[in-house]
């Protein structure tokens, strides 16, 4: 256990932060599911750019990799182009 009050107060700020972290990371990871199970083009490409931007924000935020990112739009975008 530790035994600064710095360190203590350093511990209950991770647990926070990771709390926060867990619920966007979920949140893109929800979005990027439903899109994927998107069966109608209309629908998917308006959903499309808040999941592009979700992702960006993310990859900023070092939550996602940049790159993580970059392939799951490319494979979005590509899902999307395939549908009829």
């Amino acid at each position: 256990m530790a035994n600064h009050k710095s360190s203590l107060k350093r511990i209950r700020q991770d647990k926070k932060k990771a709390l926060h972290n867990h619920y966007y990371a979920k949140t893109m990871r929800n979005a990027v599911r439903k899109l994927r199970a998107l069966t109608n083009k209309e629908e998917a490409l308006k959903l499309y750019p808040s999941v592009q931007k979700m992702l960006d924000k993310l990859a900023k935020t070092n939550l996602s990799h940049k790159n993580k990112a970059a392939n799951i739009k490319s494979g979005l975008a590509l899902h999307i182009n395939k549908l009829g």
